[in-house]
Order: structure tokens, then C-alpha cells, then sequence
């Protein structure tokens, strides 16, 4: 397993992978942890998550580069994911004990009551993107809840992965409560097949969540699924424009744009694409590409090589069919894989911009007539995370939000980011099943009823 630096196309340092008989014995040995583990308190287990959480503001700076070097994000953007992380895992410290709180129910029984326990070793498959993050969202509430977890991170992030256990032990946690696995993705498939996995998280792509999902279900374990996306923002006729393009180019450009919650398509009505889409290009263009270990740098390069090809690749078939770029499109030569910003206008059905997810700085812009056209092509996707509308008429805004967009969340004068507080996930091929929030805690525990006449 080899991590390649994407600024230099320089290797950075090979791993040895698991042989089956040692994830076997992780696996045991993580079994025998959650029967220890469960039994804490939430208190107990809080006070573990607490200090996870103060390793990780005090490791920082030094993570940070760890994603800089093995997938190209830039340290500041890096320092904020771990803040995030930090503060996900004192929010579970804090909330688990009420969220899992037994709920009494009034029934002709005497007594009979809801309580929430753990399942056993949850298996976790995360991606590169946002490879602290990603984790952390499944660990917290995961661990709090009195799970034990085995991590199969991506294989262009094992420095992370490996880190990641490091913080968990560095905080004091019980051995083998949560361990990494470094095995490829071929491997999954007999990890899942364990009966000490109980149940399997998975977020990434699609075809990636089709064949876990079906792998789990033939052995009737649950599973989580947080799976592509191609986000339709929407700019109504009377939306701020200036504030519109600012949210819009910041939420294209999260991470490289190497987001599933990133903005894929601006769908604008007519009366008002002109301005936005000069105001847009402006916001967009200002971004400029830089060294990931530069604090000053906004966007760094897309995690590998073959990354930024793809990507190429469905921006040169849709000018093909008829869009035009009116802003970046070009790969400049060296050995990394930074892709600039770029912007399609005339963007049509049929075309990659507008019907596939484009995991990178490329944005589509989609002009249409009204609001009713435009709510119907923020519809035609097989995508359903995260959604956005633009208007300065908050009850519309509400209306169209709750009611007539098909996705797990829709943000209203503001970009789609996930936060500890509410539930996150989508509908369609973007997955099923929640984190964080109270709905995700409740994901990965046996919701038992109690009755005594």
C-alpha cells in the first residue's frame, strides 16, 4: 500500500498490508474489547472522548500536514477538519447519555420501556476525502454508544488511517476499542463476512455503497450509507445575487471540490444568470491553486493523478456535446494533479457535467426559465445528499426546502456542510441511513423494548 504525495508525484512511503489471519485476530481482539467497553458508563466513556478531543487540538498542526502530504488538502483547510473532529467528539461526550436515555412508554403493562444497546464491532469504510473527518462522525457517536470499531480507510491515506489510532490510543482508550485495518478493498468483502462484524458504515461512492449494501444484506447485517451526490443549488429571480455566487463558489471549491456535499449544479433562472455567473466567475477565478503546506493556500491539488484525468475527461465530453467553458478546463503540465477552477455554461441533459457527479473544482451552471423548472431539474438525478435554494422570500424558500426538493438536506441563503447537531445523509443513490445528531447515534445500537405486566 503506497501513499504518493499528489503536489510532487513522489512516493511517501509504503505499508505493509494485513494478512487474513492478522485481521482475523484484530477482529477477536476487538471483540473481547466491546465486552469490557459496553459495560462503562456514559460518563466513562465521555471522559475517554473528551480527551480524544484534546489530543487532537494539541496534534493539529501536525495532522494537518499529514493531509496535506498524502491527499493534497490545504493545512488551513486540514487545522478546521480536526477542529471538527475535536468538537464531534465532545459533543457525544456531552449529549450520548440523554440521546440513549431510556424512554419509558405508557402501554397496559405496568411498566414497559425503550433501551438502546450496543451491537459489537461495527466495521467503518471511509474515504480519502476527508479522511479525519469521515472518521470521526462514525467514531463518536459509534464509541459513545458503546461499540467497539475497525477502520478500512482508503488506501491512499494509510498515514491517516494509522494516525487516527494512534490519537484514540494517546488519549488513553482501552486497547483494540477501536483499531485500522490496512488491507485493500478487495479484503472488504471477508471483513464483512465475519460474524464478529455486526453491522458495516460505509461513505464513498456509488457503485462502492451498491456492493457493501449487498454484501451486508445477504448476511442480514445493517448497514449506513453515505454515497455520492450531485448537489443542485438553486438562484431564484429575487436572490441575492453577491451573496448567492459568494456561498456557491466557496461550497464548489471545499476541499478541491473533492466533496459529496460540494455544489455540483447551479441551476439559475434566466432573469438574473447573467449577473451571477459574472459575479460567479469573479468569486471562482479568485481562488488560486497553491502549495497544500502553505497556510495561505485555498485550493491544493486533487488527491491522485487519475483523479484529476477523470475529471478532465468529463469536462472535455460535455464542451464536446455543447458546453462551453468559460473559466479554467485546462491541465497544466507536471508531475501533479492540480485542476483549476473551472466553469461550463449551456450545460444540458446528456451531458457529464449534468448528469454525473464531477468530484472536483468544476462547476455546471443550468439556466432556466422559473422556479418550477428549475425545482424539476434539481430533481432529474439519481442523486439525493444535500441541496440549496437562494431567495430573499424565506417563506418561499422554506416551502421549496421542505416539501419540493428530493434530498437528505436542503440549506437555505447558505452552503451544505455537516455539523454534530443534525442528522446527515441522503436519499435516491446517495445512500440511506443518518450520522451524527441524535438519528445517528441510534443508527448502530439494538432498539429493545422491555414489558413487564
Amino acid at each position: 500500500m503506497k501513499a504518493i504525495n499528489p503536489l510532487t508525484g513522489d512516493l511517501i512511503k509504503e505499508y505493509e498490508t494485513l494478512s487474513s489471519s492478522e485481521v482475523s485476530a484484530k477482529l477477536e481482539r476487538s471483540e473481547r474489547a466491546f465486552l469490557s467497553w459496553k459495560s462503562l458508563s456514559y460518563e466513562e466513556r465521555g471522559a475517554y472522548l473528551r480527551r480524544v478531543s484534546e489530543v487532537l487540538e494539541f496534534r493539529r498542526r501536525q495532522l494537518a500536514g499529514l493531509m496535506a502530504e498524502e491527499m493534497g488538502k490545504p493545512v488551513k483547510a486540514g487545522m478546521a477538519e480536526i477542529d471538527k473532529c475535536a468538537l464531534v467528539c465532545s459533543y457525544y461526550a456531552e449529549h450520548a447519555g440523554q440521546f440513549l436515555k431510556q424512554e419509558q412508554v405508557n402501554t397496559d403493562a405496568s411498566e414497559s420501556y425503550i433501551t438502546f444497546q450496543p451491537l459489537g464491532v461495527i466495521l467503518a469504510v471511509m474515504p480519502w476525502n476527508f479522511p479525519f473527518w469521515q472518521s470521526f462522525r462514525f467514531l463518536a457517536p459509534g464509541l459513545m454508544a458503546g461499540n467497539t470499531a475497525v477502520l478500512k480507510h482508503a488506501s491512499n491515506v494509510p498515514g491517516c488511517a494509522l494516525a487516527i489510532e494512534e490519537v484514540l490510543r494517546e488519549a488513553g482508550l482501552p486497547a483494540d476499542v477501536f483499531q485500522t485495518l490496512l488491507v485493500g478493498s478487495s479484503e472488504v468483502e471477508e471483513i464483512i463476512k465475519n460474524p464478529i462484524i455486526k453491522a458495516v458504515t460505509l461513505t464513498g461512492s456509488t457503485g462502492a455503497g451498491m456492493k457493501v449494501a449487498g454484501q451486508a444484506a445477504s448476511l442480514l447485517k445493517k448497514a449506513v450509507l453515505e454515497l455520492g451526490g450531485s448537489d443542485p443549488y438553486i438562484v431564484l429571480e429575487d436572490a441575492d445575487i453577491d451573496l448567492a455566487a459568494s456561498k456557491c463558489a466557496e461550497s464548489r471549491l471545499i476541499n478541491t471540490g473533492q466533496s459529496c456535499i460540494a455544489a455540483k449544479r447551479f441551476i439559475v433562472v434566466e432573469q438574473v444568470a447573467g449577473r451571477f455567473i459574472e459575479s460567479f466567475k469573479e468569486k471562482m477565478a479568485a481562488r488560486k491553486p497553491g502549495d497544500p503546506m502553505d497556510e495561505q493556500t485555498e485550493i491544493g491539488p486533487m488527491a491522485t493523478v487519475n483523479l484529476r484525468d477523470e475529471l478532465h475527461e468529463q469536462v472535455q465530453k460535455s464542451i464536446k456535446a455543447g458546453a462551453k467553458c468559460i473559466l479554467g478546463g485546462n491541465i497544466e503540465k507536471g508531475p501533479h494533479a492540480f485542476y483549476p477552477p473551472t466553469i461550463l455554461i449551456n450545460v444540458k441533459e446528456g451531458m457529464p457535467a449534468y448528469d454525473e457527479e464531477m468530484f472536483g473544482p468544476v462547476a455546471s451552471v443550468i439556466v432556466v426559465k422559473d422556479e418550477a423548472e428549475a425545482i424539476s431539474v434539481a430533481n432529474s438525478t439519481v442523486f439525493g445528499l444535500g441541496s440549496a435554494v437562494f431567495t430573499q422570500d424565506l417563506q418561499r424558500a422554506s416551502k421549496i426546502a421542505e416539501s419540493m426538493i428530493d434530498a437528505g438536506c436542503c440549506f437555505i441563503n447558505d452552503y451544505v456542510r455537516s455539523i454534530p447537531e443534525l442528522p446527515f445523509g441522503g436519499i435516491k443513490q446517495s445512500g440511506y441511513g443518518r450520522e451524527l445528531g441524535v438519528y445517528g447515534i441510534k443508527e448502530f445500537v439494538n432498539v429493545k423494548t422491555i414489558y413487564r405486566p
